[in-house]
């Protein structure tokens, strides 16, 4: 089969979030399944310099675009994928994040900037560029590619189309002014269609017109379903349930394995965990803690938000104090509890060890020298740093939500006999909680016998990206025989069906 995988970021052409690990290890593992894929994604600064050599394939004339849009063309660094960059300068050749401004704010054209990425997905997928080539299904990934499955159900002889929601909190809202100025049509403004309270919402845009839907793993498929974590699209999910499927993420070990990390100080597998204990040193050392190897040290590396379970942390920081432990986290995002981490980090300086940013070795030596991965998020789409602490013999510590709970196998005690228990969960948004299964913990690593047994459960695990693009490829291809089904109508809902959505 022909695949179009369209992602507004992908490692390492450029990251922001989960997002471009995914876009940049699944296209590779299904290429290495002998199926052709070819990624598509903006061609912002990051992303031109980090593909090396690029060519110029096709010019577009597209509604938004004062100039033509060039198409570039090149290899996915460190893979046979073939890669597209839509190059528009009007729209992508900027500072700062594919998103926002060098000041963080959002680019207040994102609605034009992703629109108009759309429009060029839907020449490519409808063989309109002068490729020669049309795919057999467009593979769409979160709001930024929304209005591709839309654009596209306007198309007599259009490709399948799939549409896979990472995080749902993100949906791409804009206003009426915005909507009317991209010239789409004017029934799309619809509570059955793009407006959602109010507003054009780009996600619900894919959500409504794709042929199936997905989502990065079972659990937060059947989240999505409810109001608690629907985001108020929870009745449109509802609706779609019965092409809704959650696939978990995978790791590229090639990345992520200590046995090879050029990014640690010292390689180890579990044969010889001797050696993690040097990366703890190294750890404690980097963030200035007292280099204590007996003291088991607890690592979180994330977003600073709300989502990750941060205040959690933080409201538990007087009694974590009182336990023979030491705590480092690095990240950067909200900063009142960036400042209030810091805050921590001052008055604690031999407890606690904060890095405010984002640093790739030293999240690979935070997994490499810890020995219990904090994750406890309020919610999880999936989640991979618990996969990552996993293969580095560093049992996480999550909260039974999304990914976290299809990945995590909790440290009770039938799990510990069976010597199925991979770390240790809990279950409500509650700092109580969170600080039984913190002292677990503790009373586990003080059984060192038992806690290798644990370690070394976690580092057998597989979830790598051959397993989970095996199970993408089967969808591909119900999708696709879906899609072909002469008495197969749009899958967009008829009126009156999508109400509980608006």
């Amino acid at each position: 089969m022909d695949c179009l995988f369209a992602s507004s970021e992908a490692h390492p052409l450029i990251k922001t979030g989960g997002l471009a690990d995914v876009s940049g290890s699944l296209p590779r593992a299904i290429k290495n399944a002998k199926h052709e894929i070819r990624l598509i994604l903006p061609a912002y600064p990051a992303a031109v310099a980090n593909a090396g050599a690029l060519n110029c394939v096709a010019e577009l004339s597209l509604p938004g675009a004062a100039a033509p849009v060039r198409i570039l063309q090149g290899r996915l660094p460190h893979s046979r994928v073939r890669l597209y960059l839509v190059d528009s300068p009007q729209h992508f050749d900027r500072p700062g994040g594919p998103y926002a401004t060098p000041a963080g704010d959002d680019w207040p054209d994102n609605a034009a900037r992703f629109a108009l990425f759309a429009r060029a997905v839907c020449e490519i997928a409808m063989d309109r560029a002068g490729l020669d080539w049309k795919p057999d299904l467009v593979h769409c990934n979160d709001w930024q590619t929304g209005l591709v499955p839309a654009l596209l159900s306007l198309q007599a002889g259009r490709p399948a189309t799939l549409f896979t929601i990472h995080n749902l909190a993100y949906q791409g809202l804009f206003s009426l002014a915005e909507f009317q100025a991209l010239q789409l049509p004017m029934d799309w403004w619809s509570m059955h269609r793009l407006e959602f309270h109010g507003r054009m919402s780009f996600l619900k845009g894919g959500l409504v017109f794709a042929d199936w839907l997905s989502t990065v793993s079972p659990t937060y498929a059947r989240e999505i379903r409810t109001p608690e974590f629907g985001c108020g699209l929870d009745g449109l999910l509802e609706h779609r349930k019965a092409r809704l499927t959650g696939i978990l993420n995978g790791v590229d070990y090639r990345d992520w394995n200590p046995g090879r990390d050029r990014l640690i100080p010292h390689t180890y597998t579990a044969r010889t965990l001797r050696l993690k204990l040097e990366n703890k040193i190294a750890l404690q050392e980097t963030f200035e803690l007292p280099p204590r190897p007996q003291i088991p040290v607890f690592g979180h590396v994330g977003r600073l938000v709300e989502q990750k379970g941060v205040q959690l942390i933080l409201d538990l920081v007087p009694e974590l104090l009182q336990r023979p432990m030491q705590m480092v986290i690095l990240g950067t995002g909200q900063p009142e509890l960036e400042a209030a981490l810091q805050k921590a980090r001052y008055r604690h300086p031999t407890k606690i060890g904060v890095r405010i940013g984002y640093d790739e070795a030293l999240a690979h030596l935070i997994e490499a020298g810890s020995d219990v991965f904090l994750m406890p998020s309020l919610f999880e789409p999936c989640g991979l740093n618990q996969l990552y602490s996993l293969r580095y013999g560093t049992p996480p510590l999550v909260r039974r939500t999304g990914g976290l709970a299809d990945s995590v196998i909790d440290a009770d005690g039938p799990n510990l006999y069976q010597q199925t228990a991979t770390g240790f969960v809990f279950d409500d948004v509650d700092a109580a909680q969170l600080l039984r299964a913190i002292d677990r913990a503790l009373n586990l690593y003080a059984q060192q016998r038992v806690w290798k047994d644990l370690v070394q459960t976690g580092m057998r695990q597989d979830y790598s990206w051959e397993r989970s693009a095996a199970a993408y490829l089967e969808l591909y291809e119900k999708v696709m025989e879906l899609h072909l089904r002469p008495t197969d109508t749009q899958s967009a809902p008829a009126r009156g069906e999508a109400g509980a959505t608006a």
